[in-house]
């Protein structure tokens, strides 16, 4: 089976739809990211090398080169998204006839729903770093191609709230209090500010038009 990111945008949008488990919210949280990302670095490729922006060639070097990293960090977490739900899938149908069982199932649960705390929060940290660089994207990037710096940022802030949501949703089934609250209190950290910062790209953005 090809890897979902290997697949045309269509089969991903019918396989989205369809009545299939993955992929779901959690992929396409990770495919906004990437396609924000993507699009920073198509305003660092349209601004390198440019007369007119020479002076911030060496910065716009720097920021491509960031999020490059990022989309390839966020392209990966379609498929981790995916991985780890049909994982979830596989705990929930175990057997549970006996009591030796149902604390077996229970245990390897409780193990991946971590781990499903754990991918969407990673890619909640990557959309919070795209959020960042689409500011100076924003400010320095070439004007002709201002509003995909303003379209990134907002892919990214919803791409954030939307891994949030699986954040939230995963760590609410888990029993170990300890660690779930504490992927709560790095989620909120990471949340703290975006929405601020998200407006305010967009403003800069709008100005600029």
């Amino acid at each position: 089976m090809n890897e979902i990111k290997d697949k045309s945008i269509q089969v991903f949008i019918d396989e989205l739809a369809s009545k299939a488990p993955t992929p779901g919210g959690g992929s396409a949280a990770a495919v906004m990211g990437a396609q924000a990302a993507a699009l920073i670095s198509m305003v660092c490729n349209l601004t390198i090398g440019k007369p007119k922006y020479a002076e911030v060639e060496v910065e716009m070097q720097e920021l491509l080169k960031k999020s490059e990293a990022l989309r390839e960090k966020l392209t990966g977490m379609i498929k981790a998204d995916v991985d780890v739900f049909d994982c979830l899938m596989v705990t929930y149908g175990l057997p549970k006839d006996s009591d030796e069982e149902k604390a077996e199932r229970s245990a390897a649960i409780q193990t991946v729903l971590k781990e499903a705390t754990i991918v969407p929060l990673m890619c909640a940290r990557a959309c919070a770093e795209t959020i960042a660089l689409s500011r100076i994207a924003a400010e320095k990037g070439n004007t002709g191609v201002i509003s995909d710096a303003g379209v990134a940022v907002m892919a990214a802030y919803g791409a954030l709230k939307s891994a949030a949501l699986n954040v939230y949703i995963n760590a609410g089934g888990l029993k170990d209090r300890a660690f779930a609250d504490a992927k709560l209190v790095e989620l909120e950290t990471i949340l703290k500010g975006a929405d601020v910062a998200t407006e305010e790209v967009y403003q800069i953005v709008k100005s600029k038009l």
